[in-house]
């Protein structure tokens, strides 16, 4: 149909969290969150997924109240459900609890067909001196790209 269109991105999920797997889930919502979405008016930031009494759900979450919505209007941070299929949810359950991994909202986005999905990411917390190794590698690799796009510059004046 068409393309997606990306409407949130949690920036520090793949900084402070290892992230093994992804999938993506169906939000429950109602007709302001979904316009307040299709504007971009989301933030993933504070948000996580957590499963509960056999439901996956979205808490923490903020997308704020349509501009021009009436008294019948959301909740910015209410908890929202997650539509993922039955036999997906007892495996992520199975892996949060055994091997200690947590579902982080990684991105929201809008489907071609309007429709508006979550990719969450199974991963795993990093510890301070994995983000300095992370760090310290993503400085390695920029120094050694300066250096050849020098090299390149060099070879195109003819020196």
């Amino acid at each position: 149909m068409g393309e997606e269109k990306t409407v949130a991105q949690n920036r520090k999920a793949r900084h402070e969290y290892s992230i093994e797997d992804s999938f993506e889930a169906g939000i429950v919502l109602t007709g302001t969150e979904i316009k307040s979405i299709r504007a971009g008016k989301v933030s993933l930031a504070e948000a996580y997924a957590r499963i509960e009494n056999g439901e996956a759900w979205l808490i923490g979450a903020n997308i704020s109240p349509w501009d021009t919505g009436n008294r019948n209007n959301h909740e910015p941070k209410r908890n929202r459900k997650l539509l993922i299929h039955r036999d997906q949810i007892v495996a992520l359950l199975l892996k949060t609890k055994s091997k200690g991994l947590t579902l982080v909202p990684l991105k929201m986005y809008i489907t071609g067909r309007g429709r508006a999905k979550l990719e969450l990411g199974l991963g795993r917390g990093k510890q301070l001196h994995d983000r300095r190794r992370d760090i310290a590698a993503r400085d390695q690799r920029r120094e050694m790209d300066r250096q050849m796009a020098d090299i390149d510059r060099g070879r195109a004046r003819g020196q």
